[in-house]
């Protein structure tokens, strides 16, 4: 074999090589970002999780359209996870949380399990649910602060992840004002749930997002009004509230 001959052949080794280990180098990468996802979200290859929905007041048997989108985002999520999705009613729902991840979408009159979800995981959480209008109406009180509603304009959500005990599988609440900010929540998860791995890795966490100007701009401008945790976990007392105007 001559130099030109040998040259050759360890140059297509050479990159053959290169190719080789720039592969085995993305695929690792690859799928560390995938278990790191699975693991945040609570979503192992082939496990099984539950999508629990609320029915559009008024009308049996139906969701409401932003409702859907919302499970839509959610689907996707678990789908490139390679888990499953089983999608239940909200009153039919009667089973404990902790074994299976679960995804709660809705506010708290209309999804009795959201209801139960904060009552008991979130205990300074309380939401207007009085349908007389008035300008509390669907406000959100956490702690000593309270969150006003401003239809199309300045729309609140909780975006949470929730664990009863280190080993219990997650529940993530979606909790807003309308049902246009419960999607807003699922894509914000979507989004940045890499962002927010790396800042509450597995711990329980609860978000107050605020939507902006959902009228000319649907679910995609989401402002994060603060982290909540410790508010929404401890127990509200008798002691007088604060009222945050909405921003116009």
């Amino acid at each position: 074999m001559n130099d030109d001959v040998r040259n050759i052949v360890l140059g297509v080794a050479a990159a053959g090589i290169s190719a080789a280990v720039g592969w085995l180098a993305r695929t690792y990468i690859w799928r560390r970002r995938l278990h790191r996802k699975q693991t945040f979200l609570g979503l192992p290859s082939n496990s099984e999780s539950l999508l629990v929905v609320n029915r559009e007041a008024g009308r049996d048997g139906s969701v409401h359209r932003f409702d859907v989108f919302a499970l839509l985002e959610l689907a996707a999520l678990i789908k490139d996870c390679g888990a499953q999705a089983q999608i239940i009613w909200h009153d039919v729902a009667r089973q404990g949380f902790g074994e299976r991840t679960e995804y709660c979408v809705g506010g708290p009159y209309s999804n009795r399990r959201m209801a139960a979800h904060l009552h008991h995981l979130l205990p300074g959480v309380r939401i207007n649910v009085d349908p007389a209008p008035g300008p509390d109406q669907g406000a959100f009180q956490i702690g000593s602060e309270r969150y006003r509603l401003e239809a199309g304009v300045s729309e609140y959500v909780l975006l949470a992840r929730l664990t009863a005990h280190q080993d219990a599988r997650p529940v993530f609440l979606f909790c807003g004002q309308r049902a246009i900010t419960n999607q807003a929540a699922t894509r914000y998860l979507a989004r940045n749930h890499e962002k927010l791995a790396r800042k509450h890795g597995l711990n329980s966490f609860c978000l107050l997002l605020k939507v902006v100007s959902s009228q000319a701009y649907g679910p995609d401008v989401v402002e994060v009004v603060a982290d909540v945790t410790q508010a929404a976990q401890t127990p509200l007392t008798a002691t007088g509230t604060s009222h945050r105007a909405p921003a116009g």
